[in-house]
């Protein structure tokens, strides 16, 4: 059985990312066979580890899902204050966490898995993962109005112009929008800019899976093909 560095490992397992697991290592939070663990150690299958006392069950088989979060869902998993958190409305025998935020007023597609890598790669901003959303709004969608959002926009609070983008109108008062960044809020941020207010906002896709088939609040395995192209999209390989 092939050895591999702690944080990689426990990225592996889907308990955080590698950057989280060596804060947890240096923390003195890790244990291995019994012993603190040290930054850059090579773990297996065999060895016992411990994360604040509690065991950690070695790596599961990797589970993607795609969710349909409802408005009103905050992602979150800690907060006390939250009414409703994703990981009360998701239940699944293998702990999954989130990739990637929708704010607790907009709904659509969510990935959850148990591959801290996975994660990573899904929420780094200059990968450019397309994204796509349907959004409405209180004025009716023209053609400038088009233009500016598809060219990129400056946004005065961030001091940043947001990358080109496609964008075609869907409804009168209503538009489709593909980003490849991870500007938060990026949307409402474009079309305040534009003296423009959204109404809702839907998440329809990320990258190769999309949020046909699903009804409000329900989740679902990805298929075998559908892991394949997102982790080969990510990583290059299967």
């Amino acid at each position: 059985m092939e050895k591999e560095r702690l944080n990689k490992y426990l990225a592996s397992c889907g308990l955080c990312s590698r950057r989280e697991a060596d804060r947890l290592i240096s923390e003195g939070r890790v244990m291995v066979n019994g012993e603190k663990a040290e930054t850059g150690m090579q773990v297996d299958d065999r060895d016992r580890i411990t994360v604040n006392g509690k065991p950690v069950r070695g790596k599961d088989e990797k589970v993607v899902l795609a969710y349909y979060k409802p408005v009103g869902v905050t992602c979150t998993e800690k907060d006390r204050f939250a009414d409703r958190k994703i990981t009360d409305m998701v239940k699944f025998p293998v702990r999954v966490t989130y990739a990637g935020r929708l704010d607790k007023d907009s709904e659509g597609l969510m990935l959850l898995t148990n591959d801290g890598e996975l994660i990573q790669a899904l929420m780094k901003g200059s990968a450019g993962h397309e994204k796509e959303y349907l959004v409405r709004v209180n004025r009716e969608v023209t053609e400038d109005f088009l233009q500016k959002m598809g060219a990129g926009v400056y946004l005065s609070e961030l001091d940043i112009t947001t990358k080109p983008c496609r964008v075609e109108k869907n409804g009168k008062y209503q538009f489709k929008i593909v980003l490849t960044q991870g500007v938060n809020r990026q949307i409402k941020r474009m079309t305040r800019e534009l003296g423009v207010h959204v109404i809702s906002i839907k998440r329809t896709r990320i990258m190769n899976i999309s949020l046909k088939g699903l009804k409000n609040g329900e989740y679902r395995k990805l298929s075998k093909e559908e892991i394949q192209v997102l982790y080969n999209s990510c990583f290059g390989k299967t």
